[in-house]
């Protein structure tokens, strides 16, 4: 069993990205500039985008952060972003999620310009990860792709099963891995809280990708030997032997589930730095589409 260990290649991404800057930089160009929007104080999101804009001071990105109230009207963020996608200074433009009741996160990811939605969530970028064409790829499941990419995974052929179908994650990681890419070129069987027989199909995985926000669903029983398992899911479960008063669990009773592995990510330490990876390389990709 090995661990896909996300800080080891997160790090290697954000070399990368810090050598590619500085000589964007030494050509006369600008750092890539990454604008983030926070509503309200929820504790997991303000330690989401604390560390992306440590990140992009590591990289030597520009970085703004700009904060609002969690009871303003949707009308000031909607003049907020407006004003964001003239800015020719911004490259990207992050919205963190999830946004109060007040506001209609739909229209807000419509309303971010396709050239900045470095997040990957607008309509425009979606239908063109699904053609196979080049844009703007959801952080998460690109930080997946990188990671396959980086361990060379061998993924051609293989049956891959996703749990979970959200926009951010399970939707998304299933058409990348079925693209005609490597990694890719995999059968993908994508499943749900309506799958039935889900432990059997999960039994045929070569690759099982869990992404349903449910602690330690996926169970050694619903593990077949030498399966790769990527556990998406990051939740904060009560723990009063912890100074913090909670813990982190994946989707993966990781303990159990590990031994059977070929490979397994962490959490933390897995999937998450590697979401963090990616929407850096959204980011830099941004700029470069604007001096082309």
């Amino acid at each position: 069993m090995q661990i896909l260990d996300g800080k080891i290649v997160s790090q290697v991404v954000k070399d990368n990205l810090k050598e590619k800057t500085l000589e964007l930089i030494k050509k006369g160009s600008k750092a890539p500039h990454l604008a983030a929007i926070l509503v309200g104080t929820n504790g997991a999101s303000e330690t989401y985008v604390a560390s992306k804009v440590k990140n992009c001071e590591e990289i030597g990105f520009k970085s703004s952060l700009i904060r609002f109230d969690e009871n303003i009207s949707e009308a000031i963020l909607i003049e907020a972003i407006e004003k964001l996608n003239t800015d020719d200074d911004v490259d990207g433009i992050l919205v963190q999620l999830p946004l109060p009741k007040q506001i209609s996160e739909e229209k807000i990811i419509n309303l971010i310009h396709p050239d900045k939605d470095v997040d990957g969530f607008h309509p425009m970028s979606v239908g063109k990860m699904v053609q196979g064409l080049p844009t703007f790829i959801p952080a998460t499941p690109y930080g997946i792709m990188l990671m396959l990419e980086h361990y060379k995974i061998d993924t051609k052929g293989k049956h891959a099963v996703v749990i979970g179908r959200s926009n951010i994650v399970g939707r998304p990681i299933s058409i990348l891995l079925s693209r005609n890419t490597n990694p890719g070129n995999c059968t993908v069987t994508l499943c749900h809280s309506h799958t039935p027989n889900l432990k059997e199909i999960c039994l045929q995985a070569d690759i099982v990708v869990a992404a349903l926000g449910k602690p330690e669903f996926l169970k050694a029983d619903m593990v077949k030997e030498n399966a790769v398992v990527v556990d998406v899911g990051i939740t904060r479960v009560a723990d009063a032997t912890k100074k913090s008063g909670f813990t982190i669990k994946g989707d993966v009773d990781f303990a159990n589930v590990a031994p059977k592995c070929s490979y397994i990510t962490p959490v933390p330490g897995g999937v998450g730095l590697m979401t963090i990876g990616a929407l850096m390389m959204n980011t830099y990709n941004a700029r470069l589409n604007k001096l082309k």
